[in-house]
Order: structure tokens, then C-alpha cells, then sequence
């Protein structure tokens, strides 16, 4: 499977920069630099205290399976988002044995040192600070540093739930909009708190209509205001995401984003209303926006159950990379780009394209993990930038 998925990923090789030159406009093509200078890890998954200082351009981090290079990467992605891209169970990514983890980076933005703390203790929350302030929440953090990740596990986006394909959206659309997240954080809170009062009627063999109404008032509010988002944002990505998947495929294959909710129906409130008996045997709330999904489509049939799985791999490839150029030419900065494991089973030369697409000036600061030394050297020598290659 794995193999699948280095080989379509070789095909942007040849094709990466046409959606680009498409797209680019004055601001595209000026968009501020931002970059991690350094980054030190103390008890975090496998490290017990280590530090990186980074080139502006081009990191390696090279080594036998298993050595940590996959948790650098984890590292750097909770720095900018607060949480891990692999693991959702904060505790779980302490050393072993240990009882705390921090992430501590440095980056260079607009100019400006930025120093971003994330640090977690057994029993406690987790605690992110910039410039030696906590946040108080970390929602407020989000989109600071943009940053974008291209790992085999990418493929959860296909083969799991909605759920998997709903944070997707949430998480491209938080990021340029912090509104959008506070209307998602209470949309969630108060869906709970709606759930709490449906078991607590089914457990007292009570109901109380107006209670209930209160919260249908709040979801519908906040909810509209979500599915709204969501329609925006999947119209503008999809143009870009065509334009990436044909470029890739160098095919005639039609391929769709299907942005699906309950809301193209009937707006909430009514949908609330309407399900209300049925809520009351589930005890949760059944429909909202929390039910969303985003279905891929090859030839109007689900990529699932109808694409191979090299269709599958170049459409994932395709969706990352339109989500970069969309927070670049949204944000006006270049988001950090990391690549997990993609080298894997790909010739020198398949992998020297790949790192040649930093040299057109796209990119901005580039993260990659790889299993063979000589080769990833050999490759970043053969190009005119800046590189540190990392041996653990």
C-alpha cells in the first residue's frame, strides 16, 4: 500500500508548478516568509532532551524506522496547533517513565522572534504560551502559524468516518478565521449541554419543551452560521483542488468535493423540531451540523469503495497540496510544509524533482523525513539551497 502512494506522489514531480503559475498574482508571489529556527523537546514520545536548529529552507531528518523522525515532524505540528497530528491522547505523547513533556520552537515572522511554548504534566492541561504568555485558549492560537502536513496516514481522510473529513474543513477554515472557530467551540459545547438535558428527561421520565427550545435557538444560530462557512470555503477550494488533481493525474478524470449536511434541506431549527422524538429515543442530538461530511467523488462515485488505490493516493496528494496554496494566498504567508516518510521506494532522481519545486520559490520552509542518509544528501547537495540534514 505504501508503495502506492510514494509512486504517485512522484508524478508532481513533473507536474507540481502548472496549478501554481495559474494562480499566482502579485500578493501570491509575495508572500512573507516564516520559518522555525530552532525547536528543543524535552520527554516528548521518544526524546528525553534534544534540540534542532534549522536552516531556513531545507530540513532532514534521516534514519532506521522507528528512530523518531515521524515524532520531529509531530513536534513542529503541535506547535502549531496545540495537539498532536497522530496521537489525540495528549498523556500518551510523554516519554515513557516521565511525567511531563515541552516543546519549545523559535520562529523568524514578519520580522519578529516568535517563541512558542507547548507543554503538558500528568493530571494537568496542557499549556501553550507565546513570547512567555499563556493563552488562555488555545483556539486563539490557531492559524498563527500555518502549517501543512503530507503523511501516509493522510489516507484516515478516505477510509474513515465523517468525523475525519468534517475536521479537515474545520481545520483550513480555523485557520484563516478565528470566528469561524469560536462559533464551532460553542456550537460543540452547547450540542452537549443539549445531549446532557435529552438523557436527563429519559432517565426522570420528564420533558420540558421551552428548556429544550433554548438550546435549538443556540445551535441554530451557531450552527447556520457553520454550514454557511463550510459552503464558502468548499467553493473556493474546489477549483483549486481540480486544477492540483489534474496536474497530478495528467488524466480526464472528474473528481468532486460534495460538501453534505442537513442544512441544504431545511435550516436547523426546523430539523431540530422536526426530530425531536427521535432525539429522545437516541438520547444526542441527530441532526447539525456535527453530522457533515465531505464526500470524495471520482467519476460521481465514491473514491472508497470506486478508486484504486493509486487514485486514492494522488486525489490525498492533490487535497494537501490545494490546502497549502490556499493558506498561502489566503494568509499572504508561506505555511510550513512537512513531509512525512515520502521518500521511501522512489529513485534519486524522482526525489531530487521533488526538492527542486523549493527552488521555483513556492515553498517556504520544508521538513522531511527519510529513511536513507546517503540518498537524501546526495539529493540536497545537487540543488541551490540553503539545507541541514539530521542524522538520528
Amino acid at each position: 500500500m505504501k508503495s502506492h502512494f510514494y509512486r504517485y506522489f512522484s508524478i508532481i514531480c513533473t507536474h507540481f508548478e502548472k496549478p501554481f503559475q495559474k494562480h499566482q498574482s502579485s500578493q501570491y508571489q509575495q508572500a512573507l516568509q516564516m520559518y522555525l529556527k530552532k525547536i528543543s523537546l524535552f520527554n516528548y514520545k521518544n526524546f528525553s532532551e534534544v534540540t534542532f536548529d534549522f536552516d531556513s529552507k531545507i530540513n532532514c531528518f534521516v534514519g532506521k524506522n522507528g528512530i523518531g523522525k515521524t515524532n520531529v515532524l509531530d513536534a513542529i505540528y503541535h506547535l502549531a496547533y496545540g495537539k498532536s497530528y497522530f496521537n489525540p491522547l495528549a498523556v500518551q505523547n510523554i516519554k515513557h517513565g516521565e511525567e511531563f513533556f515541552v516543546i519549545d520552537g523559535e520562529f523568524e515572522k514578519n520580522g519578529r522572534t516568535e517563541q512558542i511554548v507547548c507543554s503538558l504534566k500528568k493530571g494537568l492541561k496542557k499549556i501553550l504560551k507565546r513570547n512567555s504568555k499563556a493563552y488562555d485558549k488555545f483556539s486563539d492560537h490557531i492559524g498563527f502559524i500555518p502549517l501543512v502536513i503530507i503523511s501516509p496516514a493522510d489516507r484516515d481522510l478516505i477510509v474513515e468516518g465523517s468525523e475525519t473529513r468534517r475536521k479537515f474543513m474545520d481545520s483550513v477554515i480555523s485557520q484563516l478565521d478565528s470566528h469561524y472557530l469560536q462559533q464551532l467551540i460553542q456550537y460543540q459545547k452547547v450540542m452537549s449541554q443539549r445531549n446532557a438535558l435529552l438523557k436527563y428527561f429519559a432517565l426522570n421520565h420528564v420533558f420540558d419543551n421551552d428548556t429544550l427550545s433554548i438550546y435549538n435557538e443556540q445551535l441554530n444560530g451557531f450552527g447556520t452560521y457553520i454550514f454557511e462557512k463550510r459552503k464558502e470555503f468548499i467553493e473556493a477550494f474546489l477549483p483549486i483542488f481540480n486544477v492540483h488533481h489534474q496536474a497530478i493525474t495528467g488524466s480526464q478524470e472528474t473528481v468532486q468535493l460534495v460538501y453534505e449536511s442537513h442544512l441544504f434541506e431545511k435550516d436547523l431549527l426546523t430539523l431540530l423540531q422536526e426530530n425531536i422524538n427521535k432525539d429522545r429515543i437516541l438520547h444526542y442530538t441527530s441532526v447539525g451540523t456535527h453530522k457533515d461530511d465531505l464526500a470524495f467523488e471520482i467519476d460521481q462515485h465514491p473514491i472508497k469503495k470506486f478508486g484504486s488505490q493509486g487514485q486514492q493516493k494522488s486525489f490525498l496528494i492533490a487535497l494537501k497540496l490545494a490546502q497549502f496554496e490556499f493558506l498561502k494566498k489566503q494568509s499572504g504567508v508561506k505555511p510550513l510544509l512537512l513531509f512525512d516518510d515520502i521518500f521511501d521506494k522512489l529513485d534519486e532522481s524522482r526525489v531530487g524533482k521533488i526538492i527542486e519545486m523549493v527552488n521555483s520559490d513556492i515553498f517556504g520552509q520544508l521538513f522531511i523525513s527519510d529513511t536513507h542518509p546517503e540518498r537524501t544528501e546526495a539529493i540536497v547537495k545537487s540543488t541551490h539551497q540553503t539545507y541541514k540534514i539530521f542524522n538520528l
